[in-house]
């Protein structure tokens, strides 16, 4: 097989009428232009120009060859223009918006990532915990945490997780085996909690059909993880975590997980934009970005 970019720059010789515009035009030395069409005619077995002090003209083999070489050039042009304008029209501010709990572990790796691939992309992070299904005025895109659904327009699953109930490994040294759920009602539990939302697990046998709806009386309960993992790390007792949050607790073994065998519900983690308008190249780029690095951040996770 000819070596693609040879031919692309034999076409830019036979076009420009010489080497050394073709030179100029494809920013190259005018020596690698004329030995990359030498190593092509090594290839061919064939002279496909005859060179002379004022102009390149083709062989005839050189004639047989200079269309698809035509072709290929016309392809590697478009390619340029379009990556050059999609380049041009990422070159504004993207809003984004996203609870606090992943901002730390998700948010700020994946936008430090991005713009070091776009760096022409101003962004702009908004923190809020409201939960609220319509778009804040001026946010393009929104990262949100919820029970898995359907896909939708306008909207990007990036991973999906279940939380984890979780605990310090010293804590469950000093405890008896937790078997089954309601074992944990003899344990300080933690929660994540909204004020006026009461406080249950709903677990699920891994691999069997069992299902459970634990409500309790938390020994805690506060809508902030950084608060939980703190009292957790402390021996504070049993608390659930996703795995989005601090995920090098899990990692390194500093919390683990109790009752494995059984599972709490799944979540997915999305980005979403205004579905009443097409998204501009910022936020096409983003998501696409996101896209592809979330999976890498987190591999252990279903996506």
């Amino acid at each position: 097989m000819a070596d693609l970019n040879a031919l692309m720059i034999f076409a830019k010789v036979v076009e420009a009428k010489s080497f050394t515009e073709a030179a100029r035009r494809l920013d190259m030395p005018v020596s690698t232009v004329s030995r990359r069409v030498a190593d092509l005619e090594g290839e061919f077995g064939a002279r496909l120009l005859l060179r002379s002090t004022r102009a390149v003209q083709l062989t005839e083999d050189g004639a047989k060859l200079i269309e698809q070489a035509r072709a290929l050039a016309e392809i590697n042009d478009a390619v340029d223009d379009a990556r050059s304008k999609r380049r041009t029209e990422a070159s504004e501010t993207l809003r984004i918006s996203a609870p606090p709990s992943i901002s730390d572990t998700v948010l700020a790796p994946l936008v430090a990532a991005f713009r070091v691939s776009f760096p022409n992309v101003g962004v702009k992070v908004f923190i809020s915990g409201r939960i609220a299904d319509d778009f804040p005025d001026g946010v393009d895109l929104q990262v949100k945490i919820g029970p898995q659904r359907k896909a939708e327009q306008g909207r990007l699953k990036l991973i999906t997780y279940r939380h984890q109930l979780v605990a310090s490994p010293s804590y469950l040294r000093g405890v008896k085996p937790l078997l089954v759920p309601r074992d944990l009602l003899a344990h300080p539990l933690l929660a994540f909690a909204f004020p006026g939302v009461e406080s249950t697990w709903t677990l699920t046998e891994v691999g069997g059909s069992k299902r459970e709806v634990l409500r309790f009386r938390p020994h805690l309960a506060i809508s902030d993880y950084a608060g939980l993992t703190s009292l957790m790390l402390a021996d504070g007792g049993i608390g659930d975590l996703p795995p989005v949050v601090q995920p090098e607790l899990m990692r390194d073994g500093r919390l683990v997980e109790v009752l494995p065998g059984w599972g709490l519900p799944v979540f997915d983690l999305c980005l979403v934009h205004p579905p009443s308008r097409a998204p501009s190249g910022p936020m096409r780029a983003f998501m696409e970005f996101a896209g592809d690095m979330l999976p890498r951040l987190f591999p252990e996770l279903s996506h």
